[in-house]
């Protein structure tokens, strides 16, 4: 199953000044807000977010884009919305969520 660690090892490849606590902290919030959530498989649904996020870090895009594609259905799929997004994140990053949406 793929894991925090592998979005984080694939971002220091290619960036190494990425905001590492930014993407931890996404991931914390995306996870908190997915939890008791699962896929049509089985799997807990954090595992669609990272995937996305482990896509994002194979084209190699910034901080942003990573943290944006962790986040991008907790305005979606749970009680989190772009307002809690930006004011915990940052504005672009909710723009993106809400791009997305």
């Amino acid at each position: 199953m793929l894991k925090l660690a592998d979005i984080l090892d694939g971002i220091r490849v290619y960036d190494p000044t990425a905001d590492i606590d930014l993407i931890k902290k996404a991931y914390v919030f995306a996870s908190t807000s997915h939890e008791g959530q699962f896929r049509k498989s089985g799997e807990p649904y954090i595992t669609h977010p990272l995937a996305i996020a482990k896509l994002i870090t194979e084209t190699k895009l910034d901080t942003t884009a990573v943290c944006a594609a962790l986040l991008h259905d907790t305005d979606e799929d749970t009680a989190a919305t772009v307002t809690n997004v930006e004011a915990l994140f940052t504005k672009d990053i909710a723009n993106l969520v809400d791009g997305v949406t």
